[in-house]
């Protein structure tokens, strides 16, 4: 473990009650959980394709991630479904990445501006609205779906992201 638990961010988030403050507290201690097990990494590592043949890397990850928070979020939750996607690059974010310091602080500079503004929508939405069906260009998805579907998406990559830094440095954790 490289994080005390004692100083653990995530174990500081308040309490959660209810449905909707539940599933908020999840996807945050997911984001967090990305952005700590990037910490140190310099754009090359970021760059680094470390499990041959995938293509994932943390940077792609990031780029990932920001475009899953802006399709769900803003263009979803936030009523714009044909606005046109993040990191259109035929692998979800995942093929375009470039070891350097720009991209790198490109990447996490979109995905942060992605989490405040699906924060925002998040917290302004009234709880009884989680059943509520949001046009996603194709179809409708419930906010309960929409959110459980992004805390299974964190879920799902942050073991890609375990083995991509272990891969990296050997460090492992939490």
């Amino acid at each position: 473990m490289w994080t005390d638990p004692a100083t653990d961010p995530r174990e500081q988030l308040p309490p959660a009650h209810g449905e909707k403050a539940t599933l908020g507290q999840y996807l945050e201690a997911y984001r967090m959980t990305l952005e700590m097990k990037c910490e140190g990494l310099d754009a090359a590592q970021m760059a680094t394709r470390a499990v041959p043949p995938s293509d994932l890397s943390l940077l792609g990850m990031v780029q990932h991630l920001a475009r899953v928070e802006h399709r769900w979020f803003r263009c979803v939750l936030g009523g714009a479904p044909t606005t046109p996607r993040l990191y259109e690059d035929g692998d979800g974010g995942f093929a375009d990445v470039s070891p350097t310091d720009e991209a790198v602080e490109a990447a996490w500079a979109t995905w942060r501006r992605e989490v405040d503004h699906a924060r925002t929508l998040w917290e302004g939405l009234e709880e009884s609205r989680l059943g509520d069906e949001f046009d996603t260009g194709g179809g409708g998805v419930t906010a309960r779906d929409l959110a459980v579907h992004m805390v299974e998406e964190y879920a799902r990559h942050m073991g890609h992201v375990d083995l991509l830094r272990e891969c990296l440095d050997g460090r492992t954790g939490q």
